[in-house]
């Protein structure tokens, strides 16, 4: 190659030399591929003879240099053909199903991990500065001011009207008791959970420990609330139950005209050319057999033919924005967590859009990141879990239910843990670590399956619910859902506001 680029040279000094053109060293030494020779060729054979000046081989270096800042901005531009939006999207992580047998360590191990996880978050806190373990307090009988970390093992009421906590740690476990005379602590440890991580500062007194402050993991208060520098738009979209009768297909036809800027005002229709991510939080089809009777309310029975309408549906929306895609329980895989992206026996038509992005339930990505800026953290997961907390917890219950779903989002932000009770959801223990462990603190937490949405900030973290596209079946109507269908949660990513677009009738 380089003998060739030697050979090309001297044509073209030879040419120069032709046609009365001087040409430097200095020109000489830029030619450095055979594309820029190219080029310079077809510069000078463009020209009569005569009409040549000494400029000319410097001007087509200027030529070639303002073509490759072209190319390069064509090709950085999102909407440009051949750009790849998925290029936008890093996965922070998104679980890969790893096919094994279960022993009944594995739940052991699982529960173990759990701890250590959250633990560690724990031992952040000031308030636990004189932490030890269980089983240092074991034979201790005089009174001590002391700091324990331990899972819940077990939760009642004494006879006496107070709360019994049974805590465990790697060592041992240990009785704690809160008195109802502490109103404010014992009104937060009527919350607490089988099963989460809780820290306990209290006094040791033989066999038990008389609490006097409880700590969960939590979020930090002193979070930054990060925003970008361009105003870009995301959208947060959940349960479009492509496939029920009760799917609702003019109130999504209208998203997807306004979409494509072919709805709204001349604001709407500005945003929405600004729109830089839609974020689909599961349930993109109603599946089968998913509870009693559904087949009553399915328009189209077939699974492998509800994906390909919801892909119909999806592939209208602009192909240089791409769509960030978790599973939920109505669709075609296991239902226990993590659940594994949306397999390609049954989703192959979405898994073939260039723009889609799929990831596990849970799942975290990072979006808008640059060189100055680290972007958004987003942690999807659909929500199976809420159901037990509405039904368990009573403050949940008391202060709105499922019709307070952010109450939900913040109670298991608190815990630092999407499940962290037992039976709250089914799940696959892995011996390694605990997958629904909240360690890395989103930006943004994104969850449907409420059909009801709603949005809230906490401590900096923005709390979004999507809404669905499904009106009430006959199954919501028992178990107590108020759906709140076709409406869109948006958020400006330089200011942080979010509005809910609503495209019902």
């Amino acid at each position: 190659m380089e003998q060739e680029i030697i050979s090309k040279k001297r044509e073209i000094i030879e040419l120069c030399l032709k046609n009365g053109i001087l040409i430097s060293s200095e020109s000489l030494k830029k030619i450095e591929d055979g594309r820029q020779i190219s080029r310079i060729f077809e510069i000078l054979k463009t020209k009569k003879q005569g009409e040549y000046g000494e400029s000319d081989i410097e001007k087509c270096f200027e030529n070639i240099t303002n073509e490759k800042e072209e190319k390069h901005a064509a090709e950085t531009k999102p909407e440009a053909a051949g750009a790849n939006p998925k290029e936008k999207i890093t996965i922070v992580y998104s679980n890969k199903d790893e096919p094994k047998k279960r022993e009944p360590q594995d739940f052991v191990d699982y529960f173990n991990a759990r701890y250590r996880a959250i633990e560690k978050i724990l031992k952040q806190r000031q308030e636990l500065r004189n932490l030890v373990s269980i089983n240092k307090l074991l034979n201790k009988k005089q009174k001590e001011e002391i700091s324990i970390i331990g899972i819940v093992n077990s939760k009642q009421s004494t006879k006496n009207g107070n709360i019994m906590l049974v805590l465990e740690d790697l060592t041992g476990i240990k009785k704690v008791i809160v008195n109802k005379n502490k109103p404010a602590l014992f009104r937060e440890a009527s919350d607490i959970v089988l099963d989460e991580v809780i820290g306990v500062v209290g006094v040791n007194v033989e066999s038990v420990i008389f609490a006097n402050n409880i700590l969960w993991p939590d979020v930090p208060t002193n979070r930054e609330l990060k925003k970008s520098d361009e105003e870009k738009y995301a959208i947060f979209l959940s349960d479009l139950h492509v496939g029920s009768s009760k799917f609702l297909p003019e109130d999504f036809d209208r998203f997807l005209k306004w979409i494509n800027g072919e709805l709204g005002n001349e604001q709407q229709r500005a945003i929405s050319k600004n729109v830089e991510y839609i974020f689909i939080a599961g349930d993109l089809v109603d599946g089968c057999g998913i509870y009693p009777e559904q087949d009553k309310e399915l328009i189209t029975k077939d699974v492998y033919q509800q994906y390909r309408d919801c892909a119909k549906l999806l592939e209208q929306i602009p192909k240089h924005i791409p769509l960030i895609i978790c599973p939920g329980n109505h669709d075609a895989l296991r239902i226990s967590e993590p659940q594994p992206q949306l397999s390609k026996d049954y989703a192959k038509p979405l898994h073939d859009m260039n723009n889609v992005v799929m990831v596990s339930n849970p799942s975290m990505v990072n979006i808008g990141s640059t060189g100055n800026f680290s972007g958004f953290d987003v942690m999807m997961y659909h929500g199976y879990s809420f159901d037990y907390y509405v039904a368990q917890v009573d403050s949940l219950r008391n202060q709105g239910g499922y019709d307070r779903v952010d109450l939900i989002m913040k109670f298991l932000m608190k815990r630092r843990h999407l499940a962290p009770t037992h039976s709250s959801t089914l799940y696959v223990p892995d011996n390694k670590k605990d997958p629904l462990v909240i360690e890395r603190i989103p930006d943004f937490f994104l969850s449907g399956h409420i059909h009801k949405s709603a949005t809230a900030n906490y401590r900096n973290t923005t709390l979004i619910c999507g809404s669905c596209w499904q009106a009430k079946t006959a199954f919501q109507e028992k178990v107590g859902h108020n759906p709140e269908p076709s409406r869109v949660p948006i958020v400006n990513l330089k200011t942080r506001d979010v509005k809910i677009l609503k495209f019902g009738q």
